[in-house]
């Protein structure tokens, strides 16, 4: 049930389905997802705060060093490129807005920032809280 008009999709929902509006708007917005994606791209950038916390890129492999006793090398999948402006900032571009917000998360879980300090991974709007420390 689209209607095609001068390069316009429409969706409409169903009569007599019960979800049929949320299904239509659901599908209207990842058809739009995917043409923003294919006309403009989406980009995800993250950032590493800490000490001694820095990101590289080896090819499709971002190379991490988060404090752990090894570096970690998250391998990028297809469709998703990623730069390193400066060691502690790492942009993702992508067409597919669900998969660029994946590979994010999946880095971003390394190690996600505490409440302390805010070290860690986060994304560049993220705002972390900061809690006080204990104070005897």
């Amino acid at each position: 049930s689209d209607l095609q008009d001068a390069n316009a999709l429409t969706f409409v929902p169903r009569t007599g389905v019960a979800n049929a509006d949320a299904q239509a708007g659901t599908a209207r917005a990842l058809v739009n997802a995917m043409v923003i994606g294919v006309t403009e791209g989406f980009t995800k950038k993250l950032q590493l705060v800490g000490v001694g916390y820095r990101a590289q890129m080896k090819g499709n492999v971002v190379a991490l060093s988060l404090g752990y006793s090894h570096p970690i090398e998250h391998t990028l999948p297809a469709g998703v490129t990623g730069e390193c402006p400066s060691q502690t900032e790492i942009v993702l571009k992508s067409a597919d807005k669900q998969l660029i917000g994946q590979v994010a998360a999946d880095i971003r879980a390394y190690r996600r920032p505490e409440p302390y300090k805010g070290k860690g991974v986060r994304y560049s709007d993220e705002v972390v809280r900061t809690k006080e420390a204990k104070k005897k």
